[in-house]
C-alpha cells in the first residue's frame, strides 16, 4: 500500500519497530520488554510518532500509519 510507505519513510527503523508493537496491542510496558529498551525509551519513541504522523493518541497514530 503506498501509503503506508510514506509513512514509513517519516518514521526511523526504531520507531517502525515500537509501532508495529502499537498495531498489535502492546502497552509501554510490553514494547519496552519486547525491544529491551526502558519505559521512558519507548514513550520517547511513541512521542517522535506523534509528532511525526501528526497525531494525539494510539488509534489516530494507527489509522494514519496503515491507512494514510
Amino acid at each position: 500500500m503506498e501509503s503506508k510507505k510514506i509513512m514509513k519513510n517519516l518514521l526511523t527503523p526504531r520507531e517502525i519497530e515500537v509501532m508495529d508493537l502499537l498495531i498489535n496491542g502492546y502497552n509501554n510496558s510490553k514494547i519496552s520488554e519486547e525491544l529491551c529498551i526502558s519505559e521512558h525509551t519507548t514513550k520517547a519513541h511513541i512521542s517522535s510518532i506523534y509528532e511525526k504522523l501528526k497525531v494525539s493518541n494510539r488509534v489516530q497514530a494507527t489509522v494514519k500509519y496503515l491507512l494514510g
